[in-house]
């Protein structure tokens, strides 16, 4: 800084003396605040600063500090305000040339001033301003640059901590070692996790190290439990006599600043973080900004951390869930295959592998038809390629192939299903296969048996109509003997009703072996009258019944159709004997016929309990009685009166159903058509 040249007007032209640059300091203090906030905005080409000029909040107090070092020399200036812009500063993300750009244009206002008012300051006091706050530039640089370096140190010295991989709490403590070599006034620092519902000190250094450890303090609780609650910062001036600082060893230590921060991950927090010092009942801005440096770096570690410990421990599951798959698919009797979109297998059982002839280890990346031989590998492709196309499964296919383990033809029932991710992207197909070999072997046996017990029957009940014939007519003969007394003849007449019962028993049963063993019941139309053939066999029936009473009632007068009179006979017949059977003994057995347009229909009803509801979906069965034998009872029916009702029915493409209640009685409808349907015709 220089003098004003000697075209100033000298102090006896001012009519006075000149003043000292302490009183020009003061005097313009405002002026000169309102110059620098100028020349700062001019400096940055008119364009409005991105952020204000670091000097601008202690500029008032800088100027008033350089206006007391004129007046009582250098030791006046405060070393705290110089921290205080440096550390200011350095956490805004300044850098030196700024900070001394700022100074410098200080110094240019202040010139720019005395020549304004053309005034001189006494003799030597403008190169002492100059040489002042050239102290306060060098100061001021000196420190930012030490802080800086410091800063840069402390955060190589951090990353070299984490090179060797170290656990959770050897890092942390190294962390906080780095702060205290860093920071002079920290005598202690510690890191407290979250667990459950509390705080818990995991690493500590500096006083009192071993009494914190393993210290809890529940959230909510205490200066530092409230804090992490409130998920902020937090400090204490005089930890030593704060009641808030919960913990003893830390008051029994005599600590006075204490300082801490929540550690979050995000949204979530982890803990918190303490520093505090026996010495110092403040922090500075630059050993805050290295704890929230060291909060940064530990948070980052635990939460790091936690998600390793947290794969590590999915890994392991994952392991042992395979292990559990492995043991679950190679015990399992069934075969069972993931194969993907080019058919190649990528997991098989043991069961699986044996069937295709190969070990499992074989398989892994073998194609189909590397591992499958013979015709059957065509339709097994097939099959797979349809799941990928479609994305549907492919269910209870038949492969029947020769098989090793019966040393002969075998057959297995395969399914093969899509495998998807949890969003639906298909990644393959799942196959099942089950070996029903023996089960084939089984059901042929058994089907041979039923067929040989049905031609049995079918030759049984046609060898016996021969001697039952001559039973019957025998019956016949003594009954028109005259000389017959009343027991006789009631005994020639148990003969008569039991030959009846047993030919209609013949009958079904050969009807019932011609239906199962492929030929049908065959029937022979013609046109006849419902009402006529009806009658008939109801007074049949009435000789056989004269105790019970048989009625018929015909609603309608065109009854006419084309129907087997034979087969509609026994239709009738077998109706009107269970009905007797299961009827009670003074009630009548009423049949009706009703005349319909395009059918005859055809009622039995009878009264008595009715037909349990459990027997109704499957009272046409073969074999089955038309209700529950009472206990102590022999059931008096092979149950095949209703199946041949059923099955002569069908084949006049008719319908037969059954109502029963106790208060209704028990009814049985049959729909006989009029005429046979067209060729090609299905009943709805």
């Amino acid at each position: 800084m220089q003098e004003p040249d000697s075209h100033s007007v000298d102090e006896h032209a001012r009519g006075g003396p000149r003043p000292s640059a302490a009183e020009f300091l003061r005097a313009n203090h405002d002026a000169l605040l309102a110059d620098w906030e100028q020349a700062v905005f001019q400096h940055l080409s008119g364009k409005a600063p991105a952020r204000p000029p670091w000097l601008i909040d202690h500029l008032p107090e800088l100027l008033t500090t350089l206006a007391d070092a004129m007046e009582l020399g250098p030791e006046a200036l405060d070393e705290r305000l110089e921290v205080a812009h440096a550390v200011a500063r350095l956490d805004e993300g300044f850098n030196l040339g700024e900070v001394a750009q700022e100074y410098a244009l200080l110094r240019r206002c202040i010139l720019h001033r005395l020549e304004a008012q053309e005034q001189r300051l006494r003799s030597g006091d403008l190169t002492r301003l100059g040489e002042t706050l050239d102290r306060v530039v060098t100061r001021t640089m000196t420190l930012f640059w030490d802080m800086k370096q410091r800063i840069l140190q402390t955060l190589d010295n951090m990353a070299e901590a984490t090179l060797d991989d170290p656990d959770m709490e050897t890092l942390l403590e190294r962390l906080l070692t780095r702060l205290m070599e860093s920071a002079l006034t920290v005598d202690t620092a510690a890191v407290m996790m979250l667990e459950g519902d509390a705080l818990v000190v995991r690493a500590a250094v500096g006083l009192s190290t071993d009494e914190v450890k393993g210290l809890r303090v529940p959230v909510g609780q205490g200066v530092s439990g409230q804090a992490a609650l409130e998920r902020r910062p937090f400090f204490v001036r005089s930890a030593a006599t704060d009641p808030r600082v919960l913990f003893g060893p830390l008051r029994r230590a005599g600590l006075r600043a204490l300082y801490g921060l929540p550690l979050m991950d995000g949204e979530r927090l982890l803990g918190m973080a303490y520093m505090g010092s026996r010495t110092a009942f403040d922090f500075s801005d630059s050993d805050v900004r290295l704890f929230h440096a060291v909060a940064e770096r530990a948070s980052g570690h635990i939460a790091q951390t936690e998600l390793r410990a947290r794969e590590h421990e999915a890994r392991k599951e994952a392991e042992r869930s395979l292990a559990l798959l492995d043991s679950l698919l190679d015990a399992a009797p069934v075969g069972i295959a993931f194969q993907d979109h080019e058919l190649r297998y990528l997991r098989i059982n043991g069961t699986l592998a044996r069937i295709n002839g190969h070990s499992v280890e074989a398989h892994r990346g073998r194609t189909l038809h590397e591992m499958v031989r013979g015709g059957v590998v065509t339709a097994i492709e097939q099959s797979l390629r349809q799941v990928l196309e479609t994305g549907r499964p492919v269910q209870d296919a038949i492969i029947e192939a020769s098989n090793p383990a019966h040393g002969g033809p075998g057959a297995w029932r395969a399914d093969y299903f899509p495998v998807r991710t949890p969003d639906g992207a298909l990644l393959g197909v799942g196959v099942t296969v089950v070996d029903i070999t023996d089960h084939k072997r089984a059901e042929a046996a058994l089907q041979q048996a039923i067929d040989f017990r049905e031609e049995l029957i079918a030759v049984l009940g046609h060898d016996l109509r021969n001697p039952l014939h001559a039973v019957n007519a025998s019956a016949f003969m003594l009954g028109k003997a005259p000389d017959l007394d009343p027991s006789a003849r009631r005994s020639v007449d148990r003969i008569r009703k039991a030959t009846a019962r047993m030919t209609r028993m013949i009958n079904d049963i050969l009807d019932f072996a011609r239906s199962r063993l492929g030929g049908g019941i065959p029937v022979t139309r013609q046109r006849i009258n419902m009402v006529e053939l009806c009658q008939g066999v109801l007074d049949e029936l009435q000789v056989v019944y004269p105790e019970r009473p048989l009625t018929l009632e015909v609603r309608g007068d065109d009854l006419w159709g084309q129907w087997d009179p034979d087969r509609v006979t026994q239709v009738l017949g077998n109706l009107v004997v269970n009905a007797l059977q299961h009827a009670k003994n003074d009630t009548p057995v009423v049949t009706t016929l009703t005349s319909e347009p395009m059918d005859v229909v055809m009622r039995v009803c009878n009264e008595g309990d009715p037909i349990p509801a459990e027997l109704l979906p499957r009272l046409f069965d073969p074999f089955k009685s038309g209700h529950l034998p009472d206990p102590g009872t022999r059931q008096r029916s092979l149950g095949l009166g209703l199946y041949i009702v059923s099955e002569i029915v069908q084949v006049h493409q008719g319908s037969v159903r059954v109502e029963s209640s106790r208060r209704e009685g028990t009814t049985f409808t049959v729909r006989w058509p009029r005429a046979p349907p067209p060729r090609g015709y299905l009943p709805p």
